[in-house]
């Protein structure tokens, strides 16, 4: 305890003596091992424009110090200047040309930077000289993948694997490439057979599950996140990707499971209360889904779909002019997401305000002109006002971007029997009937009396006859 004291008091003195060097331009002799103390002092801190002044000054005392070059360029690629960084690496390389641990830190730095190109040959040539590790063709691979060349991404991978099977990273993006080259089968194998070799592989059983997702073959997914947690109780992404699977086979108390488990290993996020709330909002709870989605947009206000599935939570409540609050909120941060608008839409309506409500559709036929719902919905507000050539209209826009929608015509019909414009409104019930005979029971909602309903159904009965 008292050799740990007298160390910080050292090494606060070295800082003292350096600080005042700067600020009083006082002289004091400083040898390698003081510098790099002092520069590995600032880099602790993240202090790098301190830790490069201290190289700099070290530097012109000391300019065959390969330490604190590397040093440097480190530090100037924390401050995100990677052509300076990579003059100072070269200068190390003049004295050090075949060092694998420089011409990997060289490699890196250019990945940083974007030269992808520069970086596939440093890694090369480093791999030359160094010791093959999993963690250079790791990085080879992550060039290639940069450059979009997946094939020799794979490769890669692959290699990095059979040298390190526990080497995590390359499992995650060998899945990842071979998924965009198509190759998802054949993966599969490849992880099978790697899992034979290793079974207790808790990430190989996790990629495994991440494949069978992809492949939408959901329950085999759920097995091999079951083994991975098995193999690993605290593997929190197995948790998670279980629950996501379970939602997409509609086991919501399941999902919910999956996902309370990952925040008992991995705590709070934005993310897993956002996923914690949709499964209760699958399963009708709607409180508990709302106190989940504020939990979200609490660790993070930036969470535009927390926002919105808040909405969905109070609209569900009949909570209307809350709704609108929250959707508004998700707006805000997604001005051009149609889903956002019609919903704005729906309960602008709900409440009254008509110029908002038909505003709001407008916007949301902008951005999602093919969206059916926004042109039942947006007619139906003229409708409902007795607009009726209005709310045709509407339609008529809606089925000349949709010809395919039986429910466009359908509802055409509704709007033409109301204004009475019989002749025109079979027109259009014909070509309803054609695009799907089982959907006319739509009908009936508009006209509750049951003569009208009679005379609806004997029409459609004998197109029924006709076209039997």
């Amino acid at each position: 305890m008292s050799e740990s004291f007298k160390r910080r008091r050292e090494d606060n003195e070295l800082i003292r003596k350096f600080e005042d060097h700067l600020k009083n331009n006082r002289s004091f002799y400083f040898d390698v091992d003081s510098y790099e103390e002092i520069i590995d002092y600032y880099l602790e801190r993240g202090k790098y424009n301190y830790a490069l002044r201290a190289c700099t000054l070290a530097i012109e005392q000391y300019p065959y110090s390969t330490d604190i070059l590397l040093s440097k360029a480190e530090i100037l690629a924390n401050l995100e200047d990677y052509d300076e960084a990579l003059k100072a690496i070269d200068n190390v390389l003049i004295f050090q040309p075949t060092d694998s641990e420089v011409l990997s830190l060289k490699a890196n730095i250019l990945m940083q930077a974007g030269y992808y190109e520069r970086a596939v040959e440093a890694f090369r040539e480093t791999i030359i000289y160094g010791d093959q590790s999993g963690e250079l063709y790791y990085g080879l691979g992550l060039a290639f993948q940069s450059l979009e060349k997946y094939s020799e991404a794979i490769d890669c991978y692959k290699k990095a694997i059979d040298i390190n099977p526990k080497h995590e990273n390359s499992l995650y993006e060998l899945a990842y490439c071979l998924d965009v080259k198509g190759e998802l089968e054949s993966s599969v194998a490849y992880y099978k057979q790697f899992i034979e070799s290793d079974p207790y592989s808790h990430f190989a059983w996790y990629n495994l599950g991440i494949l069978f997702e992809k492949m939408e073959n959901y329950e085999e997914a759920i097995k091999a996140y079951e083994f991975a947690t098995a193999i690993d109780e605290s593997f929190a992404s197995a948790h998670y990707n279980m629950g996501n699977t379970y939602m997409q086979l509609s086991k919501y108390s399941k999902a919910l499971d999956a996902y309370k488990k990952t925040f008992d290993k991995e705590g709070a996020s934005a993310d897993i209360y956002f996923s914690i709330a949709t499964a209760y909002e699958k399963l009708d709870q709607f409180e508990l889904g709302l106190k989940y989605y504020r939990k979200a947009v609490k660790l993070d206000i930036f969470y535009d779909d927390a926002w919105f599935g808040a909405g969905r939570c109070l609209e569900n409540q009949g909570k209307f002019y809350e709704a609108i609050h929250f959707y508004n909120k998700a707006l805000k941060l997604d001005n051009e997401n149609p889903e956002y608008w019609k919903s704005v839409a729906d309960m602008e309506f709900k409440v009254g305000n008509l110029v908002s409500s038909l505003t709001a559709y407008e916007e949301a036929s902008t951005r999602d002109p093919e969206n059916m719902a926004v042109w039942l919905d947006w007619s139906f507000v003229y409708y409902e006002q007795g607009d009726y050539e209005k709310a045709m209209s509407l339609v008529k826009e809606g089925i000349s971007l949709i010809p395919e929608s039986s429910d466009l015509y359908y509802r055409a019909t509704a709007y033409l029997v109301s204004g009475g414009k019989y002749q025109e409104a079979f027109a259009y019930l014909e070509n309803a009937l054609i695009l799907n005979f089982d959907n006319h029971t739509v009908l009936f909602e508009f006209f509750p009396k049951l003569e009208t309903q009679k005379a609806l159904f004997r029409i459609i009965d004998q197109f029924r006859k006709e076209n039997s």
